[in-house]
This record gives C-alpha cells, sequence and structure tokens, in this order.
C-alpha cells in the first residue's frame, strides 16, 4: 500500500490543516463557532448491555468535522441515539475527545424530539416532502399540515438550543440543510447580531418544481435570514434566485447574486463541498481487510472487487446497478467466479414505506443474482446491510478495483472523493454518474447514465479492461483536483465569503467607520 503523498510532493494550493487553522481564526476575529444539522457526528447506542459510539459514514459528516474540531467549535444536532442523553450533561452536552492527533476538541449540544416532532419534522416534512422534491428521482412529495406544523416546532428547538449555547456571545452559526430551513430567520429575529450563514446540501430544483411546496414563502423566508446561503454549483444558486424572484416578496440582483427581504440581504453563493483527503487516506491505511472484515476478506481474495456505499435512498441507484452486474454476468460468462460486487446499504428511514419497499427490492435483487449465478465457493454479491464505521468503509474504498456511484440524482455525492482519497495513488476505477455534482468536478472519471443501464455496464466493463497505468493516472488526475480543492478550501472560500458579507454589512449601519 502507497502512503499518501507528503506535503511536499502535492500540487500546489493544497490547504493543510494548521494553516486553515491560522487562517480560521483570523476570519473568526474572536467569534463562536456554532454548527447545527440534523444528523450528529458521533451517535450512542445500547449494543450488549454497553453504550457504543459510532461514527456514521455520513457525508455532512466527512465535510463539516474537520471545520468544527478546529476551532473547539460547538455542534449542536439532533440527539437521536438509544443511548445519547445518558452521556450529556444538565444542559444536554459533553465534550467530544475523539481519537488522538485525528481531530481536536469540540462540544456536541444534543437536541431532544419528541418521536411525534421526529416523526412529522424528519420523517415526513423533511423526507416525505423535501428530500423528494430536491431529487429528481421520479418519487412525488407528500406535504401534509400536520408534518409542518412538527417542523415548525423542531426548528424553534434547534433555534433554542443554539441561542442557549450561545448567550451573549459573538456567533458565527453555519446551519446544514434542508432539515432547518426556518432555523436563520428564527435566531435573526431573537439576535439581529448574529452572522448566520447556511449550506444546502442538496440540489436546488427549477422554480417550477419547487412551486409543489406548499409552505414555500414561509422556507424562503427562513432562508433569506442568512447573510449567506451556500448550495454545491452555480446552476442551483440560479435556481434558487428565479424561485426568490417569483416566489416571494423579495429584490432580487442577479448580478451579484443576492435577495432582500425585510431590509435584510442575503448572498447566495456556489461552494463545492468535499472533504479531508490526508484524513480519508489515513483512515483507508490504519488496517488491512483481513482486520477490518475478517469473514468477507477470504471470499474477495484473488478476485476483482467492486464496491457501492450508499445509505439504502431511492435516489442511489442501487437498483441500477444490481441491474448492471446482472448484465455483466450474462454476457459475460468469464466473469463469473471472478468479480465480486461489495454493496455497503446502510438503512435508513425505514419507518417510511418507500425506504421499506427499496430495502426489499434490493434485498431480493441480491438474493435471486446469487441465486442465479452464484456457486458453492463463489457469490456475486456481497450486502452489508448493517451500518458500517467510517473507518471500515475507508479499508474497504482502498481494496475496491472500482466504485460504483449511480446516483438518480445529487447534489454532490462526496462517496465518489473518498474513494478517489482513499484508493489513489493505487489503480481504480470511479464509476460516476452524470447526475451528481462530482461529476462537474472529476471529469477522468467513467461518466454514466444510471438509467442507460445496458451502456453503463458496457462502460464499466471497458474501464476496468483499461490498461492498469491509464486507470492510475485518471486516479492520479483526480486526486490531484481533490487536493487542490479540499474540504479546507471549500470551509475557508465558505467562512472568507462570510465574513466579507459581515464587513459590507457592518459598512452599511457604520458607515465612515
Amino acid at each position: 500500500m502507497s502512503a499518501p503523498p507528503d506535503a511536499a510532493a502535492t500540487p500546489r494550493g493544497r490547504m493543510r490543516r494548521e494553516s486553515f487553522r491560522m487562517r480560521l481564526a483570523d476570519v473568526l476575529r474572536g467569534r463562536r463557532l456554532v454548527v447545527v444539522s440534523n444528523r450528529e457526528p458521533i451517535v450512542h447506542r445500547w449494543r450488549a448491555g454497553r453504550i457504543e459510539t459510532l461514527t456514521p459514514a455520513s457525508g455532512l459528516t466527512t465535510a463539516v468535522l474537520p471545520l468544527v474540531t478546529a476551532c473547539h467549535g460547538t455542534w449542536v444536532a439532533h440527539g437521536a441515539g438509544d443511548a445519547d442523553f445518558e452521556l450529556t450533561d444538565a444542559r444536554d452536552g459533553l465534550d467530544v475527545f475523539p481519537d488522538p492527533g485525528r481531530h481536536r476538541r469540540y462540544r456536541l449540544r444534543r437536541v431532544r424530539l419528541e418521536r411525534e416532532i421526529e416523526d412529522g419534522y424528519y420523517y415526513g416534512y423533511a423526507n416525505e416532502g423535501l428530500w423528494p422534491l430536491c431529487h429528481a428521482a421520479y418519487t412525488a412529495p407528500i406535504f401534509r399540515r400536520s408534518d409542518w406544523d412538527e417542523y415548525v416546532k423542531a426548528n424553534e428547538r434547534f433555534a433554542v438550543a443554539v441561542l442557549d449555547e450561545i448567550g451573549a456571545d459573538d456567533a458565527l452559526v453555519l446551519v446544514q440543510d434542508y432539515h432547518l430551513a426556518l432555523v436563520p430567520r428564527m435566531l435573526r429575529r431573537a439576535r439581529p447580531d448574529l452572522l448566520i450563514a447556511q449550506f444546502w446540501h442538496v440540489p436546488w430544483p427549477s422554480r417550477e418544481t419547487m412551486r409543489v411546496c406548499p409552505q414555500l414563502p414561509e422556507l424562503l423566508d427562513g432562508l433569506l435570514g442568512n447573510d449567506l446561503l451556500g448550495l454545491h454549483t452555480r446552476h442551483h444558486v440560479d435556481n434558487f434566485l428565479e424561485t426568490i424572484d417569483r416566489g416571494i416578496e423579495g429584490l432580487v440582483e442577479t448580478e451579484r447574486r443576492t435577495a432582500q427581504r425585510q431590509g435584510h440581504r442575503t448572498f447566495v453563493r456556489a461552494f463545492p463541498i468535499s472533504i479531508d483527503v490526508d484524513e480519508v487516506a489515513s483512515l483507508a491505511q490504519e488496517r488491512t481487510l483481513e482486520e477490518a472484515y475478517p469473514e468477507l476478506a477470504p471470499r474477495l481474495r484473488g478476485r476483482t472487487m467492486l464496491l457501492g456505499v450508499d445509505r439504502l435512498d431511492y435516489t442511489k441507484g442501487i437498483p441500477h446497478r444490481l441491474r448492471m452486474m446482472e448484465i455483466l454476468l450474462e454476457r459475460h460468462p468469464e466473469l463469473r467466479g471472478r468479480l465480486t460486487f461489495v454493496q455497503v446499504g446502510a438503512p435508513t428511514r425505514s419507518v417510511l414505506p418507500r425506504y421499506r419497499a427499496l430495502a426489499d427490492e434490493v434485498g431480493t435483487l441480491v438474493a435471486e443474482l446469487n441465486e442465479r449465478f452464484g456457486t458453492q465457493d463463489w457469490r456475486p454479491i456481497e450486502y452489508l446491510s448493517e451500518h458500517q464505521d467510517r473507518s471500515d468503509v475507508a479499508v474497504l474504498m482502498r481494496h475496491a478495483d472500482a466504485c460504483l456511484v449511480t446516483s438518480l440524482h445529487d447534489g454532490m455525492n462526496l462517496v465518489a472523493k473518498e474513494y478517489v482519497a482513499s484508493r489513489a495513488p493505487e489503480a481504480g476505477t470511479l464509476v460516476l454518474s452524470k447526475f451528481t455534482g462530482a461529476a462537474r468536478e472529476l471529469p477522468e472519471a467513467c461518466l454514466i447514465n444510471p438509467y442507460d443501464i445496458d451502456g453503463s455496464a458496457e462502460l464499466l466493463l471497458e474501464s476496468l479492461r483499461l490498461d492498469e497505468s491509464a486507470r492510475r493516472e485518471s486516479m492520479a488526475q483526480m486526486l490531484r483536483h481533490l487536493y487542490r480543492n479540499d474540504i479546507y478550501h471549500w470551509a475557508l472560500e465558505l467562512l472568507v465569503s462570510v465574513d466579507e458579507v459581515d464587513r459590507e454589512r457592518r459598512a452599511r449601519m457604520f458607515p465612515g467607520n
């Protein structure tokens, strides 16, 4: 196994942790940093009579954790683990000390949500309404007024927790994603002096699509409580501004990419999110495959390993890639026994009928393919249907000859970037949906239309048959891009933009100073 490139060998522009921390201190200028999201970076749960700590394999965690740990910040999130509040203090918080040398300390403040609120806010409004609305995956959104009521209550809980953590301090609050669209306006009303920014991790579709949402004016008003709103691509920025222009009373300045409402101006910018390349590479090399997966490793030995890593979500195209495998094994019998596809399918939102149906569909497809093509000592599909720790997933990526990212629609998809960081500089094949934000940044990948299952299967096979030096070079080019545009680059671009917005705001409020 090759080590990640050292500092002297990295491309110009690579942002190192220490230089980022120093720049971050300059940008914050004494402010506290508070990140607020639905998903928490670590989960505590009961297993066999003891409390275990799980670090979810989450794109949000991967991206935001380096930021909050770099400045001893505070992370406010929903305490969803069944043992989460066993370890918190009287204010539902705890200080987190991750592995020495990995990250610096941060405070985690957990938000309590009763089951009724969680069901309506998270499973209902956020994930039966907004999630399918924002992803063009041909699943109709469901909007219930009762779910909206719980969404409002949950956003109030998060806003109250943030304000309690801040007290009278000056702070930069960085809100995450579509679950918390109302929080910025709530914070703005309570503390007009706060600096508030939000990153929207999913696509922002066209104005015509967003018109479906019954509470669109309220959502837009909430988002315009931000000083800065970040999205993945310029296309999403344009869609958002057009939605504002025709969907709510507000002044849009297209050239400056701003929207003004109730005397407050919100800047809207594109910030393609990324990863901590060195950290992912380090995780991938901490253990051998045999150590991480002692039962699976022998079944992969001597075979070409393909990998898929996803939450079990209908936007990820998991059935599509299983049917790609079916086509390969049908048309190319010589691959039988030589190729194994490992699918990590972490369960999510399993209380919702659409997700249960997907789990049943995937489980049935896996069983059928293994029954049809498998032999006594080989099965084509290895399905890991339990939650996997980030470090274990990184080890899998390190050993995968190819990674299949077949999303039907994705704002970015950090699995693609994590695979490159884990695998490079070894030869590898990234099969990447054209309908991801990552496809705009990684054109050296094998770009596919996941709806074209036959064509995608053939492109995958062509990529696997490329000369090793060509596959190694494509990985090297993608790795160089990731080092130039890593999570520290993303975070600093975002925070510098927030600081510029703040300076302009102060100049308007206090002219001449």
